[in-house]
């Protein structure tokens, strides 16, 4: 699915994968988001509610550019360096990002994006 995320104005197309949280979190769409810095190499975000962890992978490796559902806290994040990698099932893909759009969330504490269908 093609997802449009507009940060502080500037619009960039993602997509995200077939995953059964991807499709959960589409069905949330469109989402209006004030992100926060989390560990210098993302920015999270609560979601309004949980997304379906079914069939996710035992641990993942963060890449800059990864959407990503935590689920502990239920939240998301926008990667914009590469993340550390996660044993579990906590941490689950939704989809990607070009690199070079993750400039501006590097750039700011705070980011607030517009998430939608770009389909």
């Amino acid at each position: 699915m093609n997802i449009r995320i507009t940060i502080d104005g500037t619009p960039v197309d993602a997509t995200l994968n077939d995953s059964p949280a991807a499709r959960d979190f589409a069905a949330q769409l469109p989402l209006n988001l004030n992100l926060t810095d989390f560990h210098g190499n993302e920015k999270i975000a609560d979601l309004p509610r949980g997304l379906s962890t079914s069939g996710a992978p035992s641990g993942v490796h963060p890449r800059t550019g990864d959407l990503a559902y935590y689920a502990p806290w239920g939240n998301l994040a926008l990667f914009y360096r590469d993340g550390s990698p996660s044993a579990g099932k906590d941490l689950i893909i939704l989809g990607h990002m070009p690199e070079g759009a993750t400039k501006q969330l590097a750039d700011n504490a705070e980011v607030d994006v517009t998430i939608e269908d770009a389909s």
